[in-house]
């Protein structure tokens, strides 16, 4: 085994990652990571395994070819990998996000009113109609792109905010849904818009005061929704098992408490990287980069997936700490984005 370490380990030729720009590059040894020893490294491989296969650049194909032999997890990334501290100048925040769960319908009722759409095919990458012009004009009427209905508009625009999600259908079957695009508007927070017309203080806002409060105010609850112009559309997602997680940023279901969303920027999709979350909760947990989001930029910015449902979604809405996080890089490619000693 140890021979097929040192075989992959020399075929490793990598070139620096692009696009760091400025940013600060320190090298931290594994004995200095906060939590290291504690956490199931074997659990971690397993998740790194299933994304590791579409990592097609020269630097991964060996260690992804050695990986499905590894029984130590441990072991394997110590020897394989070198942790680096990528900073930018920027606070570390570290969030979570989840997959909602809506009830829902094929059909438009009395009950499911407010309709899930497909990207319609004009919309390509240039800025389009803001959401109030979506969800109040005639342009998406009589098209055939709802792909499902749901109760509560709130709802809708948390399961936008998500990108992805499942609409469970009254004979207990489900629709799943990934990100299918978005009319290019910037994303304006309904949390703190409420904060800035005076109605609540940063610290009250939650999903379900948001949620209550549209359902209390339906004129200004409506009037707040469409102050966020982002708009998200969808697809159906038929190949992942319901027991599966949703699909990240690199077409594989990603992991509960395991699959980050980095900025790749300055974290490789399929990159493991180590999270060392503070507050009142603190998270110490090899992660592996397998998702984006449109709010997670920056070298110390990253969005913890945390799974699917409303507890889910109640637990990940209180995560908002500081910390660091470590990107495992193969030794080779780490060393060579060293600052050079003068």
């Amino acid at each position: 085994m140890l021979r097929g370490l040192a075989c992959a380990l020399a075929l490793l030729a990598m070139p620096a990652h692009a696009g760091l720009g400025e940013a600060r590059i320190t090298l931290i040894p594994f004995e200095e990571l906060d939590g290291w020893e504690d956490d199931n490294h074997q659990d971690a491989l397993r998740v790194f395994l299933d994304t590791c296969r579409d990592l097609d650049e020269p630097q991964w194909r060996p260690i992804c070819a050695v990986a499905q032999t590894q029984s130590d997890g441990k072991a394997f990334f110590e020897i394989f990998f070198r942790p680096l501290l990528i900073e930018d100048g920027a606070t570390p925040l570290f969030t979570a996000y989840y997959e909602p769960e809506l009830q829902g319908s094929r059909f438009e009722t009395s009950v499911y009113r407010y309709p899930v759409y497909a990207k319609p095919p004009e919309v390509a990458g240039q800025q389009w109609l803001p959401r109030r012009n979506i969800e109040e004009g005639d342009t998406m009427k009589g098209r055939g792109l709802e792909i499902a209905w749901v109760s509560d508009p709130v709802d809708l625009q948390f399961l936008q905010i998500q990108g992805s999600g499942r609409i469970r259908l009254s004979d207990g079957s489900s629709i799943r849904l990934g990100y299918g695009g978005s009319n290019g508007h910037s994303f304006r927070s309904l949390g703190k818009e409420l904060v800035r017309r005076g109605v609540y203080n940063q610290h009250q806002v939650s999903q379900a005061v948001i949620r209550n409060w549209v359902r209390r105010n339906p004129e200004a609850g409506h009037d707040l929704l469409m102050s966020n112009p982002s708009y998200v559309f969808f697809r159906k997602i038929g190949a992942v098992s319901a027991e599966k997680g949703p699909l990240g940023a690199m077409n594989r279901s990603i992991t509960a408490h395991r699959s980050l969303a980095v900025d790749p920027k300055y974290t490789p999709l399929g990159a493991p990287v180590w999270l060392e979350k503070d507050g009142a909760e603190p998270f110490r947990r090899l992660m592996v980069a397998q998702d984006t989001g449109s709010r997670v930029k920056g070298a110390q910015r990253a969005d913890i997936f945390w799974g699917t449902g409303d507890q889910a979604g109640k637990l990940a809405g209180q995560i908002k700490d500081q910390g660091r996080m470590l990107v495992l890089l193969p030794i080779q490619r780490a060393y060579a984005l060293l600052p050079e000693e003068e």
